[in-house]
Parts: structure tokens; sequence; C-alpha cells
């Protein structure tokens, strides 16, 4: 199976992700999309993958977006524009196969589409 995690180093749970994947044999490719960011194409396709709204894939708790832009009126456009320039606004960690998606956190969300993959 191809697996592609989008990774953040520094974050707890997406080290959990990637430890859990290595663990089953996987090796997934790797993005560390902070020093890599994802244009808004790529994060079209993660958003199309994923089976989400693009608000759904807005970290609303970082300090960027309670600071900028929470409580403003987005279309979904701009919404992937903000992602492309914030890739911090980004929800992690992201694995995706060659037909589908899912947000690993919590953990159980990435073990149940291991099962189903």
């Amino acid at each position: 199976m191809k697996l592609t995690i989008y990774h953040n180093t520094r974050c707890r749970k997406s080290r959990e992700a990637l430890d859990l994947l290595e663990s089953k044999g996987l090796e997934p490719e790797v993005i560390e999309y902070l020093k890599n960011p994802l244009s808004e194409k790529q994060i079209e396709e993660l958003i199309r993958l994923l089976k989400i709204d693009p608000i759904q894939l807005v970290r609303v708790s970082e300090a960027i977006w309670k600071e900028n832009y929470k409580g403003k009126t987005f279309s979904n456009a701009e919404i992937i524009a903000l992602l492309a320039k914030h890739p911090k606004l980004i929800e992690r960690p992201i694995i995706t196969s060659v037909t589908n998606a899912v947000i690993g956190r919590p953990i159980d969300k990435l073990i149940q589409f291991l099962e189903l993959n």
C-alpha cells in the first residue's frame, strides 16, 4: 500500500502517526509540509481525498487564525489560499493512500483508515 504522511516533526500526534505506520512495516512517503509548503492545487487534492470542506482542514486554535481570521467569512478558494500562505494552519497529521485520506487525530482514526485500506 502506497501511503503519504503530511508530517510536522514538532507535533506529537504527527510523530505518533508516523511511528504507528512504521511499526506496521509501512514506509510512507514523508512530506514535511512546513519545510516544503503545499501549493493550492496540492491542498485542493488533499481536501478531495479527505472528502471534507476546506474549513475542516484549518487548525482554528492556532494563533495565526485567532489573531487574523477568526469570525470572518471566507470562500473555499480563500481558505485554500490561506492554507497555502500559512501551512501551520493545516490540520495534522494527514495520511493519504491513492484513493482517500484521513486526518490521523485521534490515532484511532488512523488505525481505522489502515484497517479499511
